[in-house]
Parts: structure tokens; C-alpha cells; sequence
């Protein structure tokens, strides 16, 4: 009768069995939701820049031309373009998830 050699711990023809996924411990958890609420408030703050940022450019750039051509209205023209633009800027970005 015969029998096989015991392969040796870590010998490439032994079987692996795959190791069951471990269960994230505390301290992973709490670093994956500090990182989830600063992506959060990183969108808030870039949404409120934006609705800053888009009447003032679009604002200023009527201002220039309402001095260059000579109107009084362009400036006002800028300031809802722009706060269209903002508005839909930030629906594009972030409301179509």
C-alpha cells in the first residue's frame, strides 16, 4: 500500500480554501462615514458657490456691457441668466443620481 507525501504548509499544490470576508471593524466604519459626510458637505459648499459665483459673473459681464453699449438693463439680464445657469448646473450635477 501507498501513500502520498503530505504537501508542506505553503507548497503551491496544496488547496486553498478561501478565507470568509471579515466583518469591518468599528474604527473602519467610522472613517468610511467621516468620509461619506465630507463629500457631503463638500457638495453643499460647492452648490452654494455656485449659486453665488453665476450672478455675479453673468452680473459683471452685464455691467460691462451695460457701460460699453450705453442700457441700463443688461445688468439684470446677467444676474437671472446666470442664476439660471447655476441652478441648472447644480440639477445637472447633482440631481440626476
Amino acid at each position: 500500500m501507498t501513500t502520498s507525501p503530505t504537501p508542506e504548509p505553503g507548497d503551491p499544490s496544496e488547496p486553498t480554501v478561501p478565507s470568509e470576508p471579515s466583518e469591518p471593524s468599528a474604527e473602519d466604519k467610522a472613517e468610511e462615514l467621516r468620509r461619506f459626510n465630507t463629500r457631503e458637505q463638500d457638495s453643499a459648499w460647492r452648490a452654494v458657490a455656485y449659486m453665488l459665483t453665476g450672478p455675479l459673473i453673468y452680473g459683471g459681464l452685464g455691467a460691462l456691457a451695460d457701460h460699453w453699449l450705453g442700457t441700463t438693463w443688461l445688468v439684470g439680464v446677467g444676474i437671472v441668466g446666470g442664476m439660471a445657469l447655476s441652478l441648472y448646473l447644480i440639477w445637472f450635477r447633482y440631481g440626476t443620481h
